[in-house]
Formats: structure tokens, sequence, C-alpha cells
């Protein structure tokens, strides 16, 4: 499909069922990593192609509907390498994530890899003018002579106005016309991504947004009119951020994954973790072209398959089944809110961004990105880090996801300060 025709949906599309309900996809996942039965049972992948794939929008680019986010770590290499030979086919990394210089080796080890693969990157600009300057480095680091994707990493409430911006525009064409980079968009977990990603509707030249994503919002909520509005215009959404958080209402003598497939009888009957029947909710919306799922373990990485595989069979969820998942996320505490939009904050009468800090000990207990967490928490202003004092019962009962910030936010002093 040329840039010039019309965006038209997938034979995989459905997604009308899914706009109902606002509660965090985040809290889905589940006691860590995939449960050894639900890995024991995913069937072996038969061939690289057969993962599904949706088109990022207007661009034509086929993608697979699972997308390996990385990390550096020593096992790196392992994890790449696994994650090509499942069928995995989209590569999503960051100069933040310390990971592009080993997925560089990667594709010096095994040139015939580059062609076949859509490789995402990103690195934070204050001006539009260095987007082309700060290429040549990420180019240098990955070992490449072109990126397939390249965002602004985390655009803030600072640029909500960047998607329509001329000054974006020149920048994003120029790093077209540079070869360097064949599209450009941003990622965006800011409370204020709502109106960044209408903006970029309305701008008309963003390519792809990444975004923290939760697969039931509701069908007036102003995220979910922008993510229709960018759908439209045949823009790519790329969700992120969905499969973090925990549960932490268990006893000590609870089974989290018996509990999960009790509530939720679609797990135990396709022997599915939490977290599968999440990637398959998110898969059920349409607009979604990918999934960045951070995998930090090859057991991740086939029970993440393994979903994928099963969709393309089975197909979108029941309503029903989405309801048992959304209904199992409000019955156990969670960590992170996918649907933030700062209201809990505003209704606890604190300049401290409550959602973030959340999110950022989710980054630390959940997937280990300890010193990511520790760094983002270092660079908030004193009056971003003081919560004290602020009516956290009344932030709980704002938070669309009911987080228990009396019980998180001393948990973030502890371990991030």
């Amino acid at each position: 499909m040329s840039a010039s025709e019309p965006h038209r949906p997938h034979p995989l599309d459905r997604r009308s069922f899914l706009q109902t309900g606002a509660v965090s996809a985040a809290a889905l996942a589940v006691a860590g990593s995939a449960s050894a039965n639900a890995v024991a049972a995913a069937p072996t992948p038969r061939a690289a192609d057969e993962l599904p794939k949706r088109k990022l929008g207007k661009t034509g680019e086929e993608l697979t509907i699972l997308n390996a986010g990385t990390w550096r770590s020593p096992g790196l290499d392992r994890l790449l390498r696994l994650a090509y030979s499942s069928g995995i086919r989209v590569v999503d990394t960051a100069k933040s994530y310390g990971s592009e210089p080993g997925i560089g080796r990667w594709l010096q080890q095994m040139p015939e890899v580059r062609k076949n693969i859509f490789l995402v990157t990103k690195d934070g600009v204050n001006d539009p003018n260095d987007l082309l300057r700060t290429v040549d480095q990420r180019l240098a680091d990955l070992k490449t002579d072109y990126i397939d994707l390249y965002f602004v990493h985390g655009l803030g409430s600072n640029k909500v106005d960047w998607p329509k911006s001329e000054a974006f525009k020149k920048a994003a064409e120029a790093l077209r016309k540079s070869g360097k980079v064949k599209y450009v968009g941003f990622s965006t977990h800011d409370a204020t991504r709502a109106q960044q990603i209408m903006n970029a509707a309305e701008g008309g030249f963003v390519d792809a947004i990444m975004l923290q994503f939760t697969p039931w919002l509701d069908k007036d909520d102003p995220l979910n009119k922008a993510l229709d509005a960018c759908y439209q215009k045949g823009i790519g959404l790329i969700s992120m951020k969905q499969v973090a958080g925990n549960f932490g209402a268990y006893k000590a003598d609870e089974d989290p994954l018996a509990e999960a497939q009790k509530r939720v009888p679609m797990l135990k009957e396709k022997g599915f973790s939490p977290y599968q029947g999440l990637l398959q909710a998110i898969w059920s919306d349409e607009r979604i072209t990918t999934t960045c799922v951070s995998m930090r373990n090859t057991d991740q990485i086939r029970e993440n398959v393994a979903a994928a595989l099963d969709f393309g069979t089975t197909g979108p969820l029941k309503l029903s089944d989405i309801h048992q998942l959304r209904d199992a996320c409000r019955g156990h505490g969670m960590t992170l809110c996918a649907d933030c939009d700062g209201r809990c904050s505003r209704a606890a009468g604190t300049q401290a961004p409550l959602g973030d800090l959340t999110r950022y000990l989710t980054y630390l207990e959940h997937h280990g990105y300890k010193s990511e967490a520790r760094r983002l928490y270092a660079e908030l202003s004193d009056a971003q880090r003081s919560w004290q004092g602020a009516d956290l019962e009344a932030a709980r009962r704002a938070c669309p996801n009911g987080l228990n910030f009396s019980k998180l936010l001393p948990r973030v002093d502890d371990l991030l300060a």
C-alpha cells in the first residue's frame, strides 16, 4: 500500500467491542515471568513468517504483531537470536536502553538479518533541529546505514504541540530525505498524550506513534478519540507499557496463575498466563499494529510467541473474555496505570506526578530496570518527589485503576530515593 492510498483495515481487525470500561491493562502481568506450565504448553513456531502481521498505517510496512523490546543485558545476543528464529520481525531499542551496541554486534554477525527486520530506535531531543544530528550516533551504535522508524523519545508536556508544528515537520522531512531514516514519529506515556496524539492527526506528517496503552478505553475517552483520528489518517500505532505491574493482593498461600485462570476461564482453556491473555486483548484492537514487549528471558519469548500464533488462528477475544480479564485486574492491587492522565495528582492536590512515580517503581520491581528507574526519579524536582501531605485516598478514587498510592508511594521513597 503506497502512502497515497487510503488506510484499510486488516483482516484481523475487530475492536468495536473493546471501547467500554477504563481499567489498566498493565495489571494483568502476574508473578513476574511466564509460568512453567504455560511455557511447556506453548507450541513450537513452525515457520518464521507465520506470526500474524499488520500494516503500519499508510506506510504499507507489514510488521509482526509482537515486537521485541530490548534492554542491555548479558543475555541480549541469545534473546535476539531466539526472538528472530521464533518469527519476531520488529526490534525496538533506544539510546537510553543501552541495547543498541548489542543489536549492532548481532547485525554484524548475521548481516542477512537486517533486511528482514523492522528496526526502531529513539532518542530524546529538546529541539527538532537536533534530530538529524542524533541519528548519526544511533546508526553508529547499531552498525547499520538506516533506521526503519525513529522516535522522539518520551514526548513530554512541554512538547505537546510538536506533532503539528512546522519545525518538527521540517525535521521529519529532512530525516526521511537523508535516507538514514525511513519513518519518523514519537513515543509517549505523558499525561498529555491524548492531546499530543490528536495534534499528530491534525499535523498529518507523523508516520507512527508508540504509546502507553490499555485495550479497553472508554469510547468517549479523549485518548480513544485521538487514536481513532490517527487511525483514520493512516498514522501507525504501537502499544507499549502494557505488560507491566503485578497483582499485589494475593494471600501467601495462593497460586497467582491458578487464581487468574479461575477468574478467567479462557486462560485455563488455552493453557495461558494472564500475560498472554493481555496481549491477545490488545491485538483485538485493530488500531494497534504491533505490541512492544520487553522480554527478559527465553520463557517470556516463547510464551508471547505462542500467544501471537494462537491469535493468528483464533482471532480476537470475545467481549466476555475481555471483561473477565478486566475484572481480574480490578480484583488485585496494581503498580502501574496505563490510563494515567494526571487526574490522580489533581485530585490529591499535589505537584507530584503520582502515575509516573508508580511507573518508575514498576520499572524497578517488575522489569528489573533499576538504573533507569533511579535515573528517571533523580530527574524529578524536589516538589515532584514530595507526595507527603497529598490526599492519597482521593487519588485512589480518581485513578481509573484504583492504584493504592498509600501502599506504593512509601516503596518509591524506600527504593528510589
